[in-house]
């Protein structure tokens, strides 16, 4: 079971990015997955998940609006579409998945490497 993040990178306050997730070793489609961010000095936090088997999205208030979850199930691949983004928005993005209630509690087993993200002008 592996996850494999990627697409951070260095982009100004108001750019984009979209960070993908791939998955090998297991199905994403039949599990809960989550993007979870650590800015320095801070504690983990989740910004999106998806709990349930209609795969609805849920997100951190603070990024309700900017940033979209998604799935490519051919791909095995989930997303994190990021807008607007702010320098307050640095952080280490990790995706994770595994049963629908451990990511409902942020216990999920599975882990991505994380992939920097750095708001700068």
């Amino acid at each position: 079971v592996q996850l494999q993040a990627s697409g951070g990178g260095l982009v100004q306050p108001g750019g984009s990015l979209r960070l993908s997730c791939a998955a090998s070793g297991f199905t994403l489609d039949d599990h809960g997955v989550g993007w979870f961010r650590q800015a320095p000095g801070k504690e983990r936090e989740e910004v999106s998940c998806i709990t349930d088997s209609k795969h609805n999205p849920v997100y951190l208030d603070s990024v309700k609006g900017r940033f979209t979850i998604s799935r490519d199930n051919a791909k095995n691949t989930v997303y994190l579409q990021i807008n607007s983004l702010k320098p307050e928005n640095t952080a280490t993005y990790y995706c994770a998945a595994g049963p629908y209630g451990s990511v409902w509690y942020r216990t999920p087993p599975y882990w991505g490497q994380g992939t920097l993200v750095t708001v700068s002008s």
